[in-house]
């Protein structure tokens, strides 16, 4: 158990993660100033061609201004408050994004522009990063594993050593809360948290108190999970 540590647990989340379809890329490879950057700088959290590539794919009769405009939406939400953004970009995830343009005639038109292909998962971008950095309010945070879909940041997994006795879950849990407050930017788009050690699993959402992290029990949805797999590969 003395070689068991905290990375063990990363990476065979990441493999997991592969096993289903996921892109896996390190957070150094895409940070800003590397030959294979996906942000401008540590302050941005979603990754922008990525998102950009997926709604011309979803959206494709929508003019690139249509599109711009929904880019735009979607990397600044209304409100003042974490909560507030965040209910306002789980509207356009589920509803998609209300666009205007102009039309070959010069007139405005309206759509919705959508931002998930719920339909047909295999149309979306997946892409797990570790140890993806983000810096804000003079604040600097590495989250474990962040999930994209469509480039945008909508899972923040943090990871504990099991065989380290004051490191649990529950330290993990503790660890979201302190992201949240200072990296808050990170957050606005997201839709699951996860904390684990990689045998014991709680999942929950933003705003969710210690009491709402559950056991994630199935893997495809359908059936539960044998109970000799681990709670990190069952979520």
């Amino acid at each position: 158990m003395s070689s068991f540590d905290e990375s063990i647990v990363e990476q065979a989340a990441l493999a997991w993660l592969a096993d289903v379809g996921w892109a896996v890329r390190n957070g150094a490879e895409i940070a800003p100033g590397e030959a294979a950057a996906e942000r401008d700088d540590y302050g941005q959290v979603v990754l922008a061609q990525r998102l950009r590539d997926a709604l011309g794919q979803l959206n494709p009769v929508l003019p690139a201004d249509a599109l711009d405009d929904a880019c735009r939406k979607l990397t600044r939400p209304e409100g003042a408050e974490l909560m507030v953004h965040n209910r306002s970009l789980h509207r356009l995830l589920v509803d998609g994004v209300t666009v205007e343009y102009r039309d070959a005639s010069g007139s405005i038109r309206g759509a919705q522009a959508r931002v998930i292909d719920f339909d047909n998962p295999a149309r979306n971008d997946w892409l797990a990063v570790n140890q993806f950095s983000v810096v804000e309010n003079k604040h600097s945070r590495r989250p474990d594993v962040v999930l994209f879909i469509n480039g945008l940041p909508l899972a923040v997994l943090e990871l504990k050593n099991a065989a380290a006795e004051n490191a649990t879950i529950w330290s993990a849990f503790q660890q979201l809360q302190t992201y949240q407050a200072e990296v808050p930017t990170l957050f606005a788009p997201n839709a699951l948290l996860a904390v684990s050690d990689g045998v014991e699993a709680r999942v929950g959402t933003l705003g969710a108190g210690r009491e709402w992290f559950k056991p994630w029990r199935t893997v495809a949805g359908d059936t539960l999970a044998g109970a000799h797999m681990p709670g990190l590969q069952e979520a």
